[in-house]
């Protein structure tokens, strides 16, 4: 018996060690030995664009124009926005910007600051 963790995409129980993380050869997901330990689930919480981690209180820059539904302003490429709460939802973050107000954004338009 390996005391080695199943896969947590596809619950395989052929995974590997390499190194500084884990791999499965049946669905190719990698993940990292440090999570493990830790007992955090990698899978949940929010990422920006890039791949970070997002957490309450963050800054965050918006990689893209974002046209406000229901108005005629938009929301420009490098806009900072900070203290950002994370909810559930399609729309992830709750914000407020200035000049706009609050709003909500989705965390694959902003990247981490």
């Amino acid at each position: 018996m390996s005391d080695l963790p199943n896969c947590p995409a596809c619950a395989s129980e052929f995974s590997y060690d390499d190194g500084l993380q884990y791999v499965c050869p049946e669905c190719g997901h990698e993940w990292s030995k440090v999570v493990e330990e830790e007992g955090v689930d990698e899978a949940s919480g929010v990422r920006d664009a890039n791949g970070n981690m997002l957490a309450n209180g963050d800054s965050v820059t918006v990689i893209k124009d974002l046209k406000v539904k229901g108005s005629s302003l938009v929301v420009k490429v490098g806009t900072k926005v900070k203290s950002i709460r994370l909810v559930e939802g399609d729309h992830d973050i709750d914000c407020k910007i200035d000049g706009i107000g609050p709003m909500k954004l989705k965390s694959e338009f902003v990247k981490k600051a």
